[in-house]
């Protein structure tokens, strides 16, 4: 008697689960469970019901490219209204906070989306937790993470990033080339 090979599923963010299948049950068993130390495993690829997940399609794919660029921090309102004004190319800025775990898994891939745009762009984040209240209000961030552009001083378009950090990136490159190329 064989055993069924054990499937396991990376469900972003840190989050794993396993499934097989048996001779006597069609549907698959499943097994969810969150590490609480990195884990390095080897993925079996079949098809699954994860595989068949909609693609969305993008203008650039990101590499596997290990460049990044860390994203400079901004502390205080005079700062963000310096680099708003005297600055010659747009801007995208990165609203965040030190307790949203979907900005903390966004932070990687928005740093390597930094260096593919870099010197055209230039990417900040800002902690909404370390800013004045009055700062977060006049950019008209209410939800993180916010990504905005910020081109001759003025907002020009922003992504809210609340759902899945593929489609994020995609929607940020797509208002990069919108607002950038007109």
């Amino acid at each position: 008697m064989s055993l069924p090979l054990p499937i396991l599923h990376y469900n972003p963010p840190y989050s794993f689960f396993f499934s097989s299948t048996t001779a006597s049950r069609s549907s698959p068993i499943s097994i969810s469970f969150k590490p609480q130390r990195p884990l390095f495993l080897l993925l079996h690829l079949l098809p699954s019901p994860l595989n068949a997940l909609p693609q969305r399609q993008h203008h650039h794919q990101l590499g596997d490219s290990p460049l990044s660029i860390q994203l400079t921090p901004i502390s205080t309102d005079d700062q963000f209204d310096h680099l708003l004004h005297h600055n010659q190319h747009p801007l995208i800025i990165v609203w965040v906070a030190n307790w949203c775990r979907k900005c903390i898994y966004l932070k990687p891939k928005l740093e390597k989306l930094a260096a593919e745009y870099y010197p055209r762009l230039c990417f900040y984040t800002v902690d909404v937790n370390t800013v004045s209240h009055k700062l977060v209000a006049r950019a008209g961030v209410t939800k993180m993470p916010t990504i905005q552009l910020w081109k001759d001083g003025k907002k020009q378009a922003e992504v809210i990033g609340g759902h899945n950090a593929y489609w994020v990136i995609g929607d940020v490159q797509e208002m990069i080339e919108n607002e950038c190329n007109t």
